[in-house]
């Protein structure tokens, strides 16, 4: 994989080489980077073979760069606190669990396995441009999964957070942030949930 290349490269030949590592398995998003022109995880990155020529790694696009392949994430991690995302409940706490039917966790697939990774999000022309007010898809899709999730009461809390000209509807569907996605998620379909409850839900 593209990491152990680098690794052998920090180890073997330039201390001084800067990335964020982890894992190793695909599941910290520690380690995206923008390789051979595809925003992807350095650990799940085979390489290529070797008659190609070189491969081109740089870090994630359209980030201020603190070393080398390390971004600088505070304001992705920013707009992520900004949506809560953790369960929010009206009904005092009883001390049990909140159950939820197995209809209603099925809704939650494809939304809770996103690793935060950013792959997505910097790879959207609208983040890019507009990435100071524009929320993104990594951090849009993890406000529907709260959105889409029965046990949630904060529901119309949250759309009204989302009812301005700036944070939800930057989005264009060119869709990609499903196409660099490296765990195969589509965070444009959350997006257009969450512009289809808006509509309809009021």
């Amino acid at each position: 994989m593209v990491l152990d290349a680098l690794i052998r490269i920090k180890n073997e030949m330039d201390s001084t080489l800067t990335f964020r590592r982890s894992c190793r398995e695909g599941i910290c998003g520690s380690c995206a980077m923008n390789i051979d022109g595809i925003n992807t995880l350095a650990c799940l990155c085979r390489i290529t073979d070797e008659s190609r020529g070189a491969t081109k790694i740089y870090p994630l696009p359209h980030t201020y760069v603190v070393k080398d392949l390390v971004p600088d994430l505070t304001q992705f991690y920013k707009q992520y606190r900004s949506i809560k995302p953790y369960l929010q409940r009206k009904d005092p706490p009883t001390g049990k669990e909140v159950p939820q039917s197995i209809a209603d966790r099925k809704k939650l697939d494809g939304l809770y396995e996103c690793i935060l990774c950013a792959c997505c999000s910097t790879s959207c022309p609208s983040y890019w441009w507009n990435s100071a007010e524009y929320l993104g898809p990594a951090v849009l899709m993890q406000s529907y999964r709260w959105l889409a999730d029965s046990r949630d009461q904060f529901k119309e809390e949250r759309k009204q957070q989302l009812e301005n000209e700036m944070s939800l509807y930057r989005c264009h569907t060119i869709m990609n942030c499903a196409r660099t996605c490296p765990k195969g998620l589509n965070p444009g379909l959350a997006i257009a949930q969450i512009k289809k409850e808006m509509a309809f839900n009021g």
